[in-house]
């Protein structure tokens, strides 16, 4: 379980689906944990429900002020323009890399795992995603698969993917179930 634990929340300025941040936030906070939100820019987030502007979230520190060790795991939500925006930032990439190469979990739904192949940590895991990542995870040399959840233990660290917001039930319990590990 995550009670105490600390869980980063890594989302760009903007173009991050909003019931993919808020859900599994609620999720963190109900079950004990401290979330808190990492963008690469400071002030505030611009969410989307799907294409149309939504709320804004304050940011609690950028990439440049945090490091993995202030944190017990890492959830990522997804959004078209999220993850392509992370993917292309050094400073965002390397710190979910980071993730990875201290063994700690991490939690990725929807686009999200295009932030998880440019940080080069998805060869030789399974993982599920919103379909049109299928191919990119599959030529990253990831195992994908069409289901509702995926939880992957290949590896020192336990990787939670899901494909879609319809998913964020199972996806949120699986977060509380394995980002303790």
């Amino acid at each position: 379980m995550i009670d105490g634990k600390r869980i980063a929340f890594l989302a760009a300025p903007e173009g991050t689906e909003r019931v993919e941040l808020t859900e599994p936030w609620q999720a963190v906070q109900q079950a004990g944990g401290t979330p808190r939100l990492v963008s690469t820019q400071p002030g505030r987030i611009q969410t989307f429900d799907h294409l149309d502007k939504s709320e804004t979230f304050e940011v609690d520190a950028t990439t440049d002020q945090v490091s993995v060790n202030d944190f017990d795991a890492l959830i990522l939500p997804g959004g078209v323009a999220n993850p392509d925006f992370l993917r292309m930032q050094p400073a965002a990439v390397d710190f979910v890399r980071g993730f990875f190469e201290a063994g700690k979990p991490v939690a990725a739904i929807c686009h999200a795992p295009w932030t998880l192949i440019e940080a080069d940590v998805v060869r030789g895991r399974t993982l599920t995603s919103w379909p049109s990542l299928q191919t990119d995870l599959r030529n990253a040399g990831a195992t994908w698969v069409d289901e509702e959840v995926q939880v992957c233990r290949n590896g020192p660290n336990t990787l939670v993917s899901s494909r879609k917001p319809d998913d964020l039930k199972a996806f949120c319990q699986a977060v509380i179930e394995h980002l303790g590990d």
